[in-house]
């Protein structure tokens, strides 16, 4: 008898090389996919649109009266003027910090986020990157032309290297870093209308309480209040010397005062994102 012949099998499929190369996934994509998402969005539009609207007219609006006063200026430079279209346009600042991340948990897109690129401390820190340097270029470069028409509008004191410096630069560094407070609120809340409502209490509401401290034994956290606040920050901003009395923040210590509040924001926004569901 012979042997029973075997069953012919059919040969292995050959395995599947793709013709793109395949690389693991880092910081640069993360940070590609969150430029994409930033700038292809209407709210980025809106609102960077109304922040330069904001400190173009009121800046030299303010900057118009003020040439047309007789009034003395002193020692003041014209530079000071920058704050009234800083303050509106801190709102704008806000908004857009608090929607670039809040916005995503509302549509549910934050999934689909987190899908592609499961660490979540990179998307945190992709969406930070590409919002600071968004809103540090944006500002920086309007409240530098802001400046210059100031300084040519009304006829005061000259500024220094270190108030230009301050009045642009610093300007546009501390207005970002209030945007990643509100980026680190809006991931810790995860809703736009209440993270935005928080931001806005936080820039209005202790100013607001002050003025309405005249008790005696409220006097001490009246004064903590003027001089902590942040528009108050932003007044001392464009000064040498503390703007309220003798003690507190002025130069660039209000916007070391800004940028370490939003590191630790961040810092509990990186730890509860990577704790909890999405």
């Amino acid at each position: 008898m012979t042997a029973p012949a075997h069953p012919q099998h059919a040969p292995a499929p050959h395995s599947y090389v793709s013709p793109i190369p395949v690389r693991r996934a880092h910081l640069g994509d993360a940070l590609a996919s969150e430029w994409t998402k930033i700038r292809s969005v209407r709210s980025t539009v809106w609102t960077l649109g109304v922040m330069i609207l904001l400190m173009v007219a009121i800046g030299l609006g303010v900057a118009a009266i003020a040439s047309t006063s007789e009034a003395s200026m002193g020692d003041e430079t014209a530079l000071a003027f920058g704050f009234f279209g800083m303050l509106p346009a801190s709102i704008c600042v806000i908004t857009l910090g608090v929607l670039t991340i809040a916005s995503e948990y509302g549509t549910g897109m934050i999934r689909t986020t987190l899908t592609a690129c499961p660490s979540r401390a990179r998307v945190l820190t992709a969406k930070a990157i590409v919002f600071f340097l968004l809103v540090f270029a944006v500002t920086t470069v309007v409240a530098t032309l802001v400046a210059l028409a100031q300084v040519a509008m009304v006829d005061a004191a000259a500024p220094t290297g270190g108030e230009w410096l301050r009045s642009t630069v610093g300007a546009g560094a501390y207005l970002a870093a209030l945007g990643l407070l509100s980026l680190a609120i809006g991931t810790l809340i995860r809703h736009s209308a209440g993270a935005i409502t928080v931001m806005i209490g936080l820039l209005l509401l202790p100013l607001v309480a002050a003025l309405f401290m005249f008790s005696a034994p409220l006097r001490a956290v009246q004064e903590w209040l003027f001089t902590y606040a942040i528009p108050s920050q932003m007044i001392a901003l464009y000064s040498a010397q503390p703007p309220f009395g003798e003690s507190g923040p002025s130069g660039w210590e209000p916007l070391l005062i800004m940028g370490g509040t939003a590191a630790v924001a961040l810092a509990g926004a990186y730890a509860v994102l990577n704790s909890r569901d999405v």
